[in-house]
């Protein structure tokens, strides 16, 4: 958070932290230095009284990789804006995800974790099943313990989650949010196709599905990006 924010909205404990904006602990892959900055924001519970604003007293670790700039690892003949939603953008979609997967499985191997499995689905079967709504299809749900718009909510968190751990796993590419908003909403195929679900679910009748096509499926701020 901004330093002059916190001052004014005066939260019982905070710790400013001079990192990049969307690097809260400082840079990725140094959970050494990470575990540092968490500690020192769990200490300031431990203040008799509040409200408390420190400083962490450290930059992020000499020697941090600079950042390259963030670029899909498939490459198409066309610009993913021009691909046709029905035939070449869905052909395109499947290429990127399997694209993905080894570089997912490299940061699943690296970080011992994923945040892309909320559904419980492969990565291939998430992609699947989103494209089916592109298509304008009712799929089967293939999570019964909740309604089919909710699944498909799921999915597509899993899917950007997907995308956001496979190319930070890429050594020395920038990992702030910023960057992977605009990568990921302005340079893939997928955000073209979540575009086009949105639009099926405007069409669709019922407030669930009228609330993924409004504002959960594609945030407001990147809606500009398929105009015209």
């Amino acid at each position: 958070m901004i330093r002059v924010h916190t001052e004014r909205i005066v939260p019982p404990r905070a710790l400013w932290v001079p990192f990049d904006l969307g690097r809260p602990i400082g840079a990725p892959d140094n959970p050494a230095f990470q575990t540092r900055v968490v500690r020192a924001a769990l200490e300031l519970l431990e203040c008799p009284t509040g409200p408390v604003l420190e400083d962490f007293p450290d930059d992020e670790p000499a020697g941090t990789p600079p950042d390259m700039p963030l670029a899909c690892p498939v490459s198409f003949a066309a610009e993913v804006a021009e691909l046709d939603a029905e035939g070449e953008l869905l052909n395109a979609f499947r290429t990127e995800v399997e694209g993905l997967r080894n570089w997912y499985d490299v940061a699943v191997q690296q970080r011992g974790r994923t945040t892309a499995d909320t559904t419980g689905l492969a990565p291939e079967a998430v992609a699947a099943f989103i494209a089916a709504f592109a298509r304008g299809e009712e799929p089967d749900n293939p999570l019964s313990e909740v309604s089919l718009g909710t699944a498909l909510k799921m999915a597509s968190e899993d899917l950007k989650a997907y995308y956001n751990e496979s190319v930070t796993a890429q050594p020395g590419r920038t990992t702030d949010s910023i960057s992977l908003a605009n990568w990921f909403w302005g340079e893939t195929a997928a955000a073209r196709v979540l575009n086009e679900v949105r639009k099926h679910c405007l069409g669709r009748e019922g407030g669930e599905y009228q609330r993924l096509g409004t504002t959960l499926l594609v945030p407001r701020r990147q809606l500009h990006r398929f105009e015209g």
